[in-house]
């Protein structure tokens, strides 16, 4: 196995194991001495990929969030109007890792992870930086909702419930 390949499995197990020691402990108890431990790895290969425990789950926020969007630009039926059903529907294939954020107290890194990824950098105008906060915050808002009640609901049926109440008249 090549050095690539080993910081590659190194990262995966302490991911993998983190969550897994998340659903039976607060995330504050864990240790990186205990968590190193139970992956099988050592402190040195920890701090050679990563800053904190909270940066493990960044890392993985922002890579599952890539995974998304180049399965999203591939896909035939990518258009302005499939984004967000396919965003809810790829964070409910992948509601253990966002929902033991969520348990954690940790539903920040999400919106870290969303607001990088819409971007509002220092420079841009005020006009747009303003819209895309509102668009990122938003985003987070609806999900964290939504991963509180359950994620019992799809991406589509998320979509045409929001539909069906935008065709309301407004409330007198």
């Amino acid at each position: 196995m090549n050095q690539t390949d080993k910081n590659t499995h190194v990262k995966k197990q302490i991911t993998r194991t983190l969550l897994e020691m998340m659903k039976t402990a607060d995330f504050s108890s864990i240790s990186i001495c205990s968590l190193t431990a139970k992956a099988g790895v050592g402190r040195a290969s920890f701090y050679r990929s990563f800053k904190s425990r909270e940066d493990v789950l960044k890392q993985e926020s922002d890579r599952l969030a890539r995974e998304w969007g180049a399965a999203f630009e591939n896909s035939p039926d990518a258009s302005i109007d499939t984004v967000f059903v396919s965003l809810l529907d790829f964070y409910k294939e992948h509601a253990e890792f966002y929902t033991a954020l969520y348990q954690a107290g940790l539903s920040r890194i999400m919106l870290d992870t969303i607001t990088d990824n819409i971007g509002i950098p220092d420079h841009m105008p005020n006009a747009q930086a303003y819209l895309n906060c509102f668009l990122a915050y938003g985003i987070y808002g609806w999900i964290k909702e939504w991963i509180k009640r359950g994620m019992q609901e799809s991406g589509t049926e998320l979509h045409e419930m929001f539909q069906k109440d935008a065709k309301k008249p407004p409330a007198e």
